[in-house]
């Protein structure tokens, strides 16, 4: 029994509220070592620890959004993605792991270069929370990479996650392409909405915002808006990576063929779901498509 005040909690005590609360004991580890700042496996050492007042009060607020399925990257203002604890608020989607599939995409884009990424000019297009420009930047250094969005509140993030992490990216506002009108680069990556209204999976994803999720035409008018406007933004050879949806990637392949690329090809995700589609800006020298599973 707790010797602790009748206002105060001690730590397995909130770690048994968080279960009568439906909440996941991983959870809620997370949520007690960032309120207390210690790692979980100081939690487990010291369970009879007390909460303050002002913890146990946060603590019982984030149980209840918890439960009610807000993501616990929102509730902790962080995520880590490709190696990089990057700050979020709801104004950003949260980064996926499956997108960094696409960031090694590029990178591996990069290191083929002749050059390598000396100077080379890449653009993350809706970049949201800037993890994946971000990620291009700490493994390539010298790349000049550019970030865009049409939001100022999620460029806003991405500049503070810049700032935090010591990794200088030129931000961008606007609608896709027409924020960098003129420009030309080597290298553009992007993450568009691509899930069409009225999908059963957006229950899930009520918590995060919708307009970088839903996108007309069936999921398709923001990849259609951007492989259109590649040609005149690439330079030649320069690659246009993107990530889809699991039943999109034969759409998107035909589209960047029609529009003038070349070594069009698809990537798997570790689940073996056609997750990314890119191809290179050149006249088109055939029309072979590869799918192509991660490495193991």
């Amino acid at each position: 029994m707790s010797h602790l005040p009748e206002d105060q909690l001690s730590i397995a005590e909130a770690l048994a509220a968080a279960r009568s609360h439906g909440v996941a004991r991983l959870d809620a580890q997370l949520m007690l070592a960032a309120l207390l700042d210690r790692p979980r496996s100081w939690l487990i050492a010291h369970d009879e620890e007390p909460l303050d007042q002002t913890q146990g009060a946060v603590f019982a607020h984030w149980l209840t959004r918890r439960r009610d399925g807000e993501p616990l990257a929102y509730l902790l203002g962080e995520k880590e993605f490709h190696g990089l604890m990057l700050r979020l608020d709801p104004s950003v989607l949260i980064p996926r792991p499956e997108t960094e599939l696409l960031v090694d995409w590029g990178l591996r884009v990069l290191e083929a270069r002749p050059s390598g990424s000396a100077g080379c000019r890449v653009i993350d297009l809706g970049t949201g929370s800037g993890a994946i420009a971000l990620s291009i930047k700490h493994d390539c250094q010298t790349a000049e990479v550019t970030a865009v969005d049409a939001s100022p509140t999620a460029l806003a993030v991405a500049g503070r996650n810049s700032q935090a992490l010591n990794l200088p990216i030129t931000l961008a506002r606007g609608s896709w392409w027409d924020a960098v009108p003129d420009q030309c680069f080597d290298l553009a990556l992007a993450n568009p909405p691509y899930i069409a209204a009225g999908d059963d999976h957006l229950a899930a994803l009520r918590h995060e915002p919708q307009s970088a999720l839903i996108a007309l035409e069936n999921g398709l008018a923001d990849l259609d808006r951007i492989i259109a406007g590649a040609p005149v933004h690439l330079a030649a050879g320069g690659w246009l990576l993107l990530e889809h949806g699991h039943d999109q990637a034969t759409w998107v392949r035909q589209r960047l063929a029609v529009s003038g690329f070349t070594d069009v090809q698809t990537l798997r995700d570790l689940a073996g779901i056609e997750r990314c589609t890119g191809g290179r800006a050149l006249p088109a020298t055939t029309s072979a498509f590869r799918v192509v599973s991660p490495a193991v």
